[in-house]
């Protein structure tokens, strides 16, 4: 059995609302609402959910990029939810992160030879020639010569800058690498090319993955589990083939019924299955979310699935 790596337990954020003369507070918003998730080494792991649903939050919570209103981050079996926050503790060290917009993590103002060294600057003790190296074996892997170390952002296109993005992720060698959207912005080749090259690493440097996105295909083809969240909680957990293909939960199932298919011949047949999938999110509510429209705490269907419902014994083989 792999290591387990990172567990996060309960983690919350919420974002004050404030009002009225004084400028008090009069309520929150739930970004993220009492989540757990747990890594090991080598594994890839989903995050899915639609615009708003507080996904990108999770990711930006481990790594230390937004405050935790509550909850618990462990590595390796020690909290370290304030060391997530220091910039050059161990736990940043071993946790990196791609963003979806690589261009704006990178100065404008900087030669790609600068911004690949900056990781090995502020952990490492190499020299200049040392970190030379570092940066053109780290481009190498992901398609670019040693000619790109001279370049400036702007001189290459979205998706030779996602896969300098990708390598300046990996030039500490990290346990866990958070993708946020890292493809979403490409066209379908590039997505490809970038997909295959976070495999390759992966397979090499038997690095983790938290791949966010919100195209269920690109998550189904790249990761092992997947979490499902809506409204600042996870819906369903589990198994990746459990997920695709025994959904439980009636969000999972309107977000798989999204999917675009390739079958003219299929048409009908799935605007049928949407259009009772949107009927049943509508009329049977109560089974899926509280009179408050909080999504309920997650229950073990089994080893390899969990599913937030209100009653368990609703469950049926194949999906609700």
């Amino acid at each position: 059995m792999a290591e387990e790596l990172i567990t996060v337990k309960n983690l919350k954020v919420h974002y004050p609302i404030r009002s009225g003369f004084f400028n008090r507070i009069t309520d929150y918003v739930y970004a993220v609402d009492g989540v757990d998730l747990h890594f090991e080494e080598g594994k890839t792991y989903g995050l899915v959910g639609e615009s708003g649903s507080g996904k990108s939050t999770i990711g930006k919570a481990i790594i230390g990029l937004e405050k935790i209103t509550d909850g618990q981050i462990f590595y390796k079996g020690e909290e370290v939810s304030k060391q997530a926050r220091k910039r050059r503790s161990e736990y940043r060290q071993n946790v990196q992160m791609i963003f979806q917009d690589a261009m704006s993590s990178f100065n404008p103002k900087r030669r790609i030879i600068d911004i690949m060294s900056e990781p090995l600057r502020n952990f490492t003790n190499m020299t200049a020639a040392e970190e030379k190296k570092r940066s053109i074996e780290l481009l190498e892997i992901v398609g670019l010569t040693e000619d790109a170390l001279y370049k400036y952002p702007h001189q290459f296109s979205g998706g030779q800058r996602q896969r300098i993005g990708v390598a300046r992720a990996v030039a500490l060698n990290p346990k866990l690498v958070i993708a946020d959207e890292p493809v979403s912005a490409l066209d379908l080749s590039v997505q490809a090319q970038v997909l295959n090259f976070m495999k390759q690493i992966q397979d090499e440097f038997n690095v983790s993955y938290l791949f966010i996105s919100h195209d269920l295909g690109v998550v189904k083809h790249m990761c092992d589990e997947i979490a499902i969240m809506y409204r600042g909680r996870f819906t369903e957990y589990g198994d990746s083939d459990e997920i695709y293909h025994n959904p439980q939960h009636i969000y999972t199932r309107r977000l798989l019924s999204a999917i675009p298919q390739i079958d003219p011949n299929m048409r009908e047949e799935n605007k049928r299955i949407r259009q009772e999938v949107e009927t049943e999110f509508h009329a049977e509510g109560a089974q899926f979310f509280s009179p408050e429209g909080r999504v309920y705490d997650l229950q073990s269907l089994n080893d390899n699935h969990k599913v937030a419902l209100n009653d368990m014994s609703i469950i049926q083989e194949g999906g609700i």
